[in-house]
């Protein structure tokens, strides 16, 4: 249900186009402020089973799950410690981050953000979030992705950049610390759980980019890069 990316795939791309068709709507049924372009956020079918699609969700319930987004999102970006920290290093490396680059959209893919590094646009899945906890994890992980392509000359089509970058997000956003392995993906190993993880959703995500033809090229750039990109923990002076 965690699982995010480094650049929109086309599919996701896909959903954010959809939007723009039925915003008017949207807006017309909830208290949504109209959303600029580049704010928009996307509606789109539930994930569909084999047999049958799962039905769209009502303007209602669309509008119902942008409003959480977006007030979780709001009170996270000055109340987070780790968002706040790293929005003050992004502004260092001439990135700066409003609530306008944060955009809630519904997903029809298994993943609770994304990072469009053609636009700089973060994007916030409002109906996978299991939490504002979950949403903290997810925006600080994308926001590592936008210091990364801020920092350094990062090419998102070599996956061995993409390799570092994800396992760089997973390694410092909280997304593999304890608590969140033992109780949420009943993980319980406990030597080395936190290298075990980081490697885990590092091949997980590089295994989903497009550019990645199957599992092993995901795994060779992942073990190429590990010795050099687990360690690197900037901005911060160690893991979060």
């Amino acid at each position: 249900m965690d699982a995010s990316q480094t650049t929109a795939s086309p599919s996701f791309m896909r959903a954010f186009e959809r939007w723009r068709l039925v915003m008017a709507t949207v807006t017309a049924n909830s208290s949504a402020p109209a959303a600029q372009p580049s704010q928009s956020p996307v509606p789109a079918t539930a994930a569909t089973s084999s047999s049958a699609p799962a039905p769209t969700p009502s303007h209602e319930e669309l509008a119902a799950q942008w409003n959480r987004c977006e007030r979780w999102k709001r009170d996270l970006m000055h109340s987070s410690p780790i968002v706040v920290f790293l929005r003050k290093h992004l502004a260092v490396v001439g990135c700066p981050v409003a609530n306008s680059n944060l955009v809630c959209t519904p997903c029809e893919a298994v993943r609770a953000g994304g990072f469009d590094n053609d636009t700089g646009t973060v994007l916030l899945c409002q109906n996978r979030f299991v939490g504002k906890k979950h949403m903290e994890d997810t925006i600080a992980h994308e926001l590592l992705h936008m210091y990364d392509h801020c920092r350094f000359k990062v090419d998102w089509h070599n996956l061995r950049h993409v390799a570092c970058s994800e396992i760089r997000a997973a390694n410092l956003s909280g997304d593999c610390r304890f608590s969140r392995e033992f109780f949420d993906r009943f993980q319980f190993k406990v030597t080395k759980q936190h290298q075990t993880c980081v490697r885990r959703r590092a091949l997980l995500a590089v295994s989903g980019h497009p550019d990645c033809p199957d599992a092993a090229t995901a795994e060779r750039a992942v073990n190429e890069v590990w010795d050099s990109c687990f360690p690197d923990t900037r901005p911060f002076d160690e893991i979060y």
